[in-house]
């Protein structure tokens, strides 16, 4: 079994089945070499994982589930590959049409359907962006928390693809934990919905958290019922500098031990602050002895109840050499803090081609990590910029390319990266905590997981795809 999806042989797309698309979607929406600009054809072979780009065959945008069956139907039938892609933000490869074939874009099904406030409930389409989805249910006073750094751009149906987190999964959890269950296309054209829109539910086997995380590689979700909580109403936010990297880290699992649950802690080391903010151009002053900072949000409904947690967090980081304690003073500082934290990912791109690692240990180890990548970068000869959700124990390890020469950037970083790895995983952790295996990843898999897990994975994928034409070429 373990060879079987190496040896599927896909078919060939034909001016008949572009005719077929055309019939199901309307020709406005299958888009071919030559009917698009060059550039914006690519971008559909493209996503954020470094410089990669494979050109599909073909560009799919249905409107709804009904379009996506007879679509699975005709791919199946035929033997084509199919990559589906919501905002094209992933950091992993995962919506890179690898085997081009069919890229399916669910950009149209971008409709927020209803937001149940009797029940705390919305259900939505994948093509929603996570932000407009946020902004729309806080109108009503409720709360969506999942909050990827890339939420003004990422969609829903990508954030479910990858189980993806954010700054405040630390308190609220991630993606998977506000699910309750989900439409879903099968690589057969079947159209499924995998559990009840109830908060329990103990009826045979959970196919909701199964598909979530799954990378497109077992069905393609159309509609997501989201459980939802009331809006906090207020929040403090701190910027906390600190002389050492390591007590920066250190500091995040003492606050924990104190009682303290911070509704976001989020790590970053200097250069990665300072990229950012000069990113932005949002002034801010670093002394030369600061080596790290931590982002720390408490929220809630009673601020005074905030102000006594802000006072027990002080107490704690007196125990660690810290500069100044920033405590923003309103929404626009407060703003400009989160602001810059999310655009570090954009400052790095900007300054340097890199490769992105999604680390992620035990909160408590986190240390133990930082310091490893760093004795692993000075062997190696590599810089690394570091930066994370810390409460989580979730570090962004990105790998700078600098005056790296081509066989040292394209093989020479195998090693170090696997024994970050190797690190990781003894550090009771694994290789990817929010971004997912998809391509770039899928090489390092069996450093996290035995090869009886890998068998059983490949099982199901088997059972739900026995023809492997979903997504094929990632993960395994």
């Amino acid at each position: 079994m373990s060879h079987l999806l190496e040896e599927i042989r896909f078919g060939q797309l034909t001016p008949e089945l572009v005719a077929a698309f055309e019939e199901i979607v309307g020709p406005e929406h299958v888009f071919t070499p030559g009917r698009l600009e060059d550039d914006e054809y690519l971008r559909y072979g493209q996503d954020h994982t470094e410089d990669f780009t494979f050109r599909p065959d073909v560009v799919l945008r249905p409107a709804n589930a009904e379009e996506i069956s007879c679509i699975m139907r005709l791919c199946a039938e035929h033997r084509l590959p199919v990559t589906p892609r919501g905002a094209g933000t992933g950091l992993s490869g995962g919506a890179l049409p690898i085997h081009h074939g069919v890229v399916l874009s669910t950009e149209r099904l971008n409709k927020i359907l209803q937001i149940d406030e009797r029940n705390l409930q919305a259900t939505v389409e994948p093509g929603v962006v996570n932000e407009a989805f946020q902004i729309a249910v806080k109108e009503v006073g409720l709360f969506y928390p999942p909050d990827p750094a890339s939420k003004g751009s990422c969609s829903l149906g990508g954030n479910l693809a990858h189980s993806s987190g954010g700054p405040k999964a630390v308190k609220y959890g991630t993606t998977k934990d506000y699910v309750l269950n989900l439409e879903v296309v099968l690589p057969n054209g079947d159209i499924i919905w995998t559990a009840a829109n109830t908060l329990k539910n103990s009826t045979g086997y959970n196919l909701t958290q199964l598909m979530i995380g799954s990378e497109g590689t077992l069905g393609i979700i159309t509609k997501v019922v989201f459980r939802l909580l009331p809006f906090p109403q207020q929040n403090i936010l701190m910027l906390v500098p600190f002389r050492r990297e390591e007590e920066a880290a250190e500091a995040v699992s003492a606050v924990f031990r104190a009682g303290i649950i911070p509704s976001g802690m989020e790590f970053m080391e200097r250069e990665a602050i300072a990229w950012s903010s000069d990113y932005l151009k949002i002034p801010l002053t670093l002394p030369e002895d600061i080596k790290a900072h931590l982002l720390i949000e408490l929220d809630g409904q009673d601020l005074d109840q905030l102000y006594k947690e802000a006072e027990q967090v002080y107490g704690v980081l007196e125990r660690y050499d810290v500069g100044e304690i920033l405590l923003a003073d309103n929404a626009t500082q407060k703003d400009e803090l989160w602001k810059i934290r999310r655009n570090i990912g954009n400052s790095v791109r900007y300054n340097s081609v890199y490769k992105e690692e999604d680390t992620v240990v035990p909160r408590a180890e986190l240390p133990t990590l930082l310091k490893g990548v760093k004795e692993i970068g000075a062997r190696y000869g590599f810089k690394s910029v570091c930066y994370g959700h810390a409460g989580d124990g979730n570090l962004h390890v990105n790998i700078i390319r600098g005056e790296l020469t081509d066989e040292q950037w394209n093989v020479g970083l195998r090693q170090p990266i696997t024994e970050i790895f190797e690190l990781c995983v003894k550090l009771g952790g694994t290789i990817s905590g929010e971004h997912g295996i998809g391509l770039v990843q899928k090489g390092y898999i069996g450093i996290a997981l035995k090869e009886a897990n890998l068998e059983l994975m490949r099982g199901i994928k088997k059972v739900f795809d026995p023809h492997g034409i979903l997504n094929p070429g990632k993960i395994f």
